[in-house]
C-alpha cells in the first residue's frame, strides 16, 4: 500500500511537473528523449518596422503595449519616449503584436518577420530629437546584429496602407536617410523611360497593390509628407530612382 501511494504521488508529481513545463513553453520537451541536431536557427527579423503610438505619454503608451488596444492584445519591441528613454518590451527572438495583418513585397506574417518599434507621440506633433538620436542608435544595433538591411526600415503605414497612417507626415526619413537607413531617393532624379510603370514600381519596392488609393497615400506619406493619391510625374521619377535602387540591391520584391 506504501508503495503504491508513492507511486501515485510520484506520477501526480510528473503530471504537474509536465503540464507546469508545457505552460510555460520549455526549449526541451521533458516527455521527450533529447536528442539534438545542429540544424536549426533563432528567428531571425528581416526588417524593422516603425510606429507611433497616438498616445499622450510614455507611461500610457508603455500601460497599452503590455495589455491591449481597442483590437486586443498589442505589444512591440522597443518603445522609445520623446526624451530619448528607450525600453524593451519583448526579447528580439519573439514575436510581438505589432504588425497585424501587414505584408511588405514576398512578407507575411510580419509580426514573425520584423522588428517593431513604437515611438511616443500622438500623431500630431513633431518627432523630438532625442528620440530620434535614439532611435539611430538603436536601428545601427538592430541592423548590425541581425544583418538587415539598412533599407528594410518601413513605417507602418507602408505595410499596412489600408487601416494605418503611422508614422505621422510629421517623421523625419530624411533624417534617417542621411545614416543610410530607409529606402530613400537621390537628391538629383532621372526621368524614368515612357514604358516605365510607376504601378509596377511600387510593387517591386515592396507595396501591396490591394488597394492603390491607399498604397499611394502611404507612398506619398512616407516621402512627400502628404497623403494624396494621384500619382504625378515627380512620384513618377522617385519611383524609378526607387526602382533602381531596389534592382541594384537584388532583392526585387512580389506580391
Amino acid at each position: 500500500m506504501g508503495s503504491t501511494r508513492h507511486q501515485r504521488l510520484t506520477g501526480l508529481a510528473l503530471a504537474a511537473l509536465l503540464l507546469g513545463g508545457l505552460a510555460c513553453h520549455p526549449p526541451r520537451n521533458p516527455m521527450a528523449e533529447w536528442l539534438p541536431s545542429p540544424n536549426h536557427n533563432a528567428r531571425r527579423p528581416q526588417l524593422i518596422v516603425i510606429h507611433h503610438t497616438a498616445e499622450k505619454s510614455f507611461d500610457i503608451s508603455l500601460k497599452v503595449l503590455q495589455t491591449q488596444n481597442s483590437g486586443g492584445p498589442v505589444s512591440s519591441h522597443y518603445l522609445i519616449g520623446r526624451d530619448g528613454r528607450l525600453a524593451q518590451l519583448v526579447s528580439d527572438d519573439h514575436r510581438a503584436y505589432h504588425a497585424g495583418g501587414g505584408t511588405w513585397g514576398p512578407y507575411r506574417d510580419l509580426n514573425s518577420l520584423s522588428i517593431g518599434i513604437e515611438l511616443d507621440n500622438t500623431g500630431f506633433e513633431p518627432f523630438a530629437d532625442a528620440q530620434i538620436d535614439r532611435l539611430l542608435l538603436l536601428l545601427e544595433d538592430i541592423t548590425k546584429r541581425f544583418n538587415i538591411p539598412r533599407t528594410q526600415v518601413v513605417a507602418h503605414a507602408d505595410v499596412d496602407p489600408i487601416r494605418k497612417q503611422d508614422p505621422s507626415g510629421f517623421f523625419p526619413w530624411q533624417r534617417l536617410a542621411d545614416k543610410g537607413f530607409g529606402l530613400w531617393p537621390d537628391p538629383v532624379l532621372a526621368d524614368p523611360p515612357p514604358a516605365f510603370d510607376g504601378w509596377a514600381a511600387l510593387r517591386l519596392i515592396g507595396y501591396s497593390l490591394k488597394d492603390p488609393a491607399a498604397t499611394l497615400r502611404a507612398f506619398h506619406l512616407h516621402y512627400h509628407h502628404t497623403e494624396t493619391t494621384d500619382l504625378d510625374e515627380h512620384d513618377r521619377k522617385i519611383l524609378f530612382n526607387l526602382q533602381m535602387k531596389v534592382l541594384a540591391e537584388g532583392r526585387a520584391k512580389s506580391n
